[in-house]
Parts: C-alpha cells; sequence; structure tokens
C-alpha cells in the first residue's frame, strides 16, 4: 500500500523545536503566505537500531529543482501524473545510498547530531528573504477544531513521513510504494545552491520491489548513480473492476464489536488477484490497508482490528479500492439489515 496523500509542500521556514526521546521528530513551522504548518521531521526510530541513516548534499543538483521553483506556495499532491516530482531513493538518481550513515538524533557536542545538522540549513533558509522549503512526504489535517500541539496555530496541518517510504520491515509493510520517498529539499538563493536532507531507517533496505516497494533482501544492493534520472517504474498491472466483490459483512457480532467486526471478498475472476496495496474504507472514510492472495472463484475474509474501518450498526457504506486507489466495488446496508452474529449477505 502506497501512503494516501503523498505531496509536496512549499514553505518558507519561520521557527524549529528540536526533538528528544523515542519516535523523536525535528519540528519546522513553515508559512506558505496563507497558512501555517508543521514539517515533522523524524529524527530517531522506535526499533532498534534507533540511530537514523542520513545523507545531506549541501550543493544539490538535479533535474527536479528546476520544476520546484515554479511551484506555487502551499501543498502540492503528487499522484502518478507527477512523476517527474516524486522522489525515489533506488530508482530516482537523487544520490549514491550507500553514502548514508548512522546519525544520533540529540548528543552533546556541536554539528554532532540530527537535530543540529538539519538546524544548521533551516535556519539559514529563515535568514534569507526568499530561502524557502520543501518537504516531500504525507499531508496531515487541516484540523479545523484543532490547534497544532508544537507551535498553536490553527488550523493544524503539516507533512510527516520525511524519508524513506519504501522498504519497510513487515509491521510497516503497508506503507511501501515505489516514487513516494520523503526528504527534505532547501533552496538558498543568496548562496545560489540547494540543499537535500535525505534519512531511512536502519531497518530499512534498499533492494526493493518495482511495483510494490517491498523489501527484495536476496538481491543484490542497489546504488543508483546521481544522474538526470526521474522516477520511472512499471505501473502495476491494472485488475478489472468487479473482478473482486464485496459479498458479506459482519457489522455487529455478539459481545464487544471492535476486532470483531469482518468483511468477506470474492474473486469473480479467473486469475489469482494479490491484494497488496488494496483498502476498504467505510462511510466516514476510515481506510483499513488489505493483504494475501485470493485465488479465482474463492473468497477471503478481512477481519477489522478496531484502529481503521468501523461498521456502524445504523448503516453505512462498505468500499473497495485497488493498489492505484481505484474503486473496484462498493456497497450499502441499512440499519434494518443488521442483526447481532449474523453476517449481511450482497
Amino acid at each position: 500500500m502506497s501512503l494516501e496523500n503523498y505531496g509536496i509542500l512549499k514553505a518558507k521556514p519561520k521557527d524549529c523545536k528540536r526533538g528528544k526521546g523515542k519516535s523523536a521528530h525535528y519540528q519546522i513551522l513553515v508559512d506558505d503566505g496563507k497558512n501555517e504548518h508543521r514539517i515533522a521531521v523524524n529524527i530517531n526510530s522506535k526499533v532498534a537500531p534507533s540511530e537514523l541513516l542520513y545523507f545531506a548534499d549541501d550543493n544539490f543538483s538535479h533535474p527536479i529543482i528546476e520544476k520546484l521553483g515554479s511551484l506555487e506556495m502551499g501543498y502540492k499532491s503528487l499522484d502518478r501524473s507527477s512523476r517527474d516530482l516524486r522522489l525515489d531513493y533506488v530508482r530516482g538518481g537523487l544520490f549514491d545510498t550507500s553514502k548514508m550513515v548512522p546519525l544520533e538524533c540529540d548528543v552533546p557536542g556541536p554539528s554532532n547530531d540530527l537535530n543540529e545538522l538539519i538546524q544548521k540549513y533551516v535556519e539559514k533558509a529563515a535568514a534569507m528573504d526568499n530561502g524557502m522549503l520543501y518537504a516531500f512526504g504525507e499531508r496531515w489535517g487541516p484540523e479545523s477544531f484543532l490547534p497544532d500541539s508544537f507551535f498553536g496555530f490553527r488550523p493544524g496541518s503539516g507533512i510527516h513521513d520525511i524519508h524513506m517510504n519504501q522498504g519497510n520491515s513487515e509491521k510497516w509493510q503497508d506503507d511501501d510504494a515505489p516514487c513516494q520517498d520523503g526528504g527534505l529539499l532547501i533552496h538558498l538563493p543568496e548562496e545560489n545552491r540547494w540543499v537535500a536532507i535525505f534519512l531511512a531507517f536502519q531497518s530499512q533496505c534498499f533492494n526493493t520491489d518495482d511495483t510494490t516497494g517491498h523489501c527484495l533482501p536476496d538481491v543484490p544492493q542497489k546504488v543508483p548513480e546521481t544522474s538526470s534520472q526521474t522516477c520511472e517504474v512499471e505501473e502495476p498491472e491494472s485488475t478489472e473492476a468487479g473482478s473482486v466483490l464485496i459479498v458479506g459483512a459482519l457489522v455487529n457480532p455478539e459481545g464487544v464489536d471492535s476486532g470483531k467486526e469482518s468483511v468477506t471478498l470474492f474473486n469473480a475472476s479467473p486469475k489469482t488477484i494479490d491484494l497488496a496495496g488494496w483498502s476498504l474504507k467505510d462511510a466516514s472514510g476510515r481506510k483499513s490497508n488489505i493483504k494475501g492472495k485470493i485465488r479465482a472463484g474463492s473468497g477471503t475474509r478481512i477481519l477489522f482490528s478496531g484502529k481503521g474501518v468501523i461498521l456502524s450498526n445504523g448503516g453505512g457504506t462498505i468500499s473497495l479500492y485497488d493498489n492505484q486507489g481505484t474503486l473496484m466495488h462498493e456497497v450499502k446496508y441499512s440499519s434494518r439489515e443488521v442483526r447481532s452474529g449474523w453476517t449481511i449477505v450482497f
């Protein structure tokens, strides 16, 4: 599965806060001329080893920078049609990944941890009239009723996942996809240069599948040369709408609903279908990623954890999307069809 809201935020840096502790983030307050946003840069891993891999090019040169300057201020969603703006550490020719080194987030001494190295470039951009940050990652918000938890502005909004987003370990594998890596590009016009900061977790691998972005541990390490490449990957094979159908839903299981609600899918096509990257959504837009394979003429039951899709006893809609975000099937049910312990058949 890919990130749901991958894109780029172009804005002027205003303030920053250092990160500490497990899952620490370096926080950057930025302004796009209309609204404030927060860029949350992960600088520490909850999974050992805790140090992130880091590479900074303080004189970055790549065809992508020619396109960034013409972007309007603010957030821009980067869909498949925006390949020339999407980042890919493995295929994009951005830098030599073998030069990434592990770096702690917060240690005594000057210029020797991620907080200080990122801050050095952010402060340079903030001090220049036209200094600009370009953050690649996943957007959140706007959260109309919530102030930002670090800088207090309203509505809360920003961008995170400013790191490689493929080759993840199994726990985070649903976020994998090529051409959706995070990063921080900084334009310093008064010094006539660009700075690029790239980050990855040590638990990630750089040998990834061209379609899914999943780790391929038995394949020799890919080290792309820095070049004029843009992000080009093989498009996954499309699945015809109606190939996989939602045929049942257990909306109101006996006892506590959480962790027991489920949807049953059926493969009506003549071939096995890989559900990697597919998802289900409820009427409120809550999403659960799914995976696995369904053989031709067979079904599979998807059990919800309670953290994504929630099936309302009052009626609702269940939607199935493929790995390109295309709606494949959708069903509706009413409260009259909901019975304790019974599966609704569509």
